[in-house]
């Protein structure tokens, strides 16, 4: 039966083994993208963030399969194996380079949509800029900045769209990938001269009233690291804070610091200066 078929396709004329080589090629490639998109779509709906990210997906993956098969569907035409193997790694060639930026944006889209480095609401830095993010397209990032123009981490009203085709080739930190409090630190500096245990003790006094709700959730206590310099003992007070709230945390916590130091007795500020002996 075998050597049959084939004396069959041996006898067809070269137009003939062309339009069958066609037909097979196109019921293969139909196969193929029946079965890939179903198990595409299960996964995808399961987690990607939105469904117009899928759908999009969805409709770009199917616009390229009917693409790519309406060529190899011409060019089996030919009824030539050798023909369509060069032509399918020419056109993968073609298609590889004059179409990287985009390609490589949605395989990064399917890296966050399978990964996770971070997800709609998180504080992350992807390429020195600060922001919280507020979308995930399948072209571009989409971040709420924080700082920018202005110097520490408040929310300044402008929108990054930063491209999903970079994240590849950046390093992202996210502030809240495992926990949602991060450390923080405030310092100050004091004179050698001065009670260095009562400031240590007014120091923890206030980051416990201030980040009380972080310290019972993490059990985790704030604590002080001590450094000498040139004019003194500088105290570092280090301490878990939500990383929305780490701008307002220091604020706060300096504000009652200075007011505390300034109350007590036995403290003073360090800073850098020149007595000159009469």
């Amino acid at each position: 039966m075998g050597l049959s078929f084939l004396n069959t396709i041996s006898a067809l004329s070269s137009w003939q083994k062309g339009a069958l080589l066609s037909l097979i090629i196109a019921v293969l490639l139909w196969l193929i993208y029946h079965f890939a998109t179903k198990a595409i779509r299960g996964h995808l709906q399961k987690k990607a963030y939105k469904k117009e990210n899928v759908q999009n997906f969805l409709l770009t993956w199917r616009y390229v399969w009917i693409i790519v098969s309406i060529i190899l569907v011409l060019i089996g035409l030919s009824g030539s194996l050798a023909a369509l193997g060069i032509s399918a790694a020419f056109l993968g060639m073609i298609l590889g380079w004059s179409l990287q930026a985009p390609v490589t944006g949605i395989a990064s889209w399917m890296m966050i949509i399978l990964k996770r480095p971070f997800k709609i609401g998180d504080r992350i830095i992807i390429n020195n800029i600060i922001g919280d993010v507020i979308d995930i397209t399948l072209t571009h990032i989409v971040l709420n900045q924080v700082g920018g123009t202005t110097v520490g981490e408040e929310i300044s009203g402008r929108t990054v769209m930063i491209p999903n085709a970079i994240l590849f080739q950046q390093i992202i930190l996210n502030y809240t990938l495992k926990n949602k409090y991060i450390l923080d630190e405030v310092s100050v500096a004091i004179t050698y001269a001065s009670q260095f245990e009562t400031a240590e003790t007014i120091l923890l006094t206030i980051a416990q009233e201030i980040t009380k709700e972080a310290t019972e959730v993490t059990s985790r206590q704030p604590f002080v690291r001590f450094e000498l310099f040139d004019s003194g003992i500088r105290l570092r007070l280090r301490y878990l804070v939500l990383a929305k709230e780490r701008q307002r945390a220091v604020s706060v916590i300096s504000k009652r610091i200075v007011q505390e130091f300034n109350q007590a007795k036995g403290i003073e500020f360090a800073y850098p200066h020149v007595s000159i002996a009469k």
